[in-house]
């Protein structure tokens, strides 16, 4: 079982064709992930990506995204290890680090993409 592991979920209003985009430019995942490098072995095109990790941590990450009402449903999983020994301290100060990152980049995209867009009122469509 990985060391470091970390699931988010947070609703966009958009649709899935407009959070994908986030993730299509590899510069930009250095952006959401500044110390890890990612090699991507699934790309599930609409569906999100997966990427085998490495650099600060080594494992698997994943984001998936599902179609919900009139938005999308952004999955964020991390499953890695830290690199060398790692106290019970360490690996629960990185849990809560990178729990706190995944939600600033989905928050982030949220409000990015959203565009200021007022409950109730339906999302712009690519």
């Amino acid at each position: 079982m990985p060391s470091v592991d970390v699931v988010d979920e947070t609703f966009l209003a958009v649709p899935p064709e407009v959070v994908v985009g986030a993730f299509a430019d590899p510069s930009d995942w250095a952006r959401y992930w500044p110390d890890l490098i990612l090699d991507v072995y699934l790309d599930r095109g609409i569906q999100g990506l997966r990427w085998t990790v490495a650099g600060a941590l080594v494992g698997t990450m994943e984001v998936w995204l599902e179609p919900v009402l009139d938005g999308t449903l952004l999955h964020y999983f991390l499953r890695a290890d830290l690199r060398g020994e790692a106290s019970p301290k360490r690996v629960r100060q990185e849990v809560r680090r990178r729990q706190l990152a995944a939600k600033e980049v989905s928050l982030g995209l949220k409000l990015a993409l959203e565009g200021g867009r007022p409950p109730g009122v339906a999302p712009a469509l690519p």
